[in-house]
């Protein structure tokens, strides 16, 4: 069955978050907790205005790439330094990313078998 989330093939979403975890335990076994600084501010605003054009004009001539859509994402988390709104920016870049993966996924999924 097919769920919300699933893009389209069932259990797509389930198979790339137990992928996303299977990696962030792996991350924590190889280097241990991490603390470090954000690095992230206003200052990078122009960053992510240039970006956010950039899927602007890409949706102008036809469609805006994955990379396109994941690096204004990317260049927005990186322009707040507020913790609640990076949260969110960075949920967003998470969720950009795991659906392009499952994009990918899609795209060499075998084809049903014809009845």
């Amino acid at each position: 069955m097919t769920r919300p989330g699933d893009y389209g093939a069932p259990g797509s979403l389930a198979k790339v978050l137990a992928d996303v975890t299977a990696e962030r335990v792996a991350q924590d076994a190889m280097w241990g907790v991490q603390e470090h600084p954000d690095g992230t501010g206003p200052e990078r605003r122009p960053d992510a205005d240039r970006a956010r054009q950039a899927v602007e004009d890409a949706a102008a001539r036809g469609l805006p790439t994955w990379r396109d859509i994941l690096y204004e994402e990317v260049m927005e988390a990186f322009a707040e330094d507020d913790p609640e709104h990076l949260r969110a920016e960075l949920i967003q870049v998470a969720a950009v990313a795991v659906k392009w993966v499952q994009a990918l996924d899609q795209r060499v999924r075998p084809a049903p078998p014809r009845t």
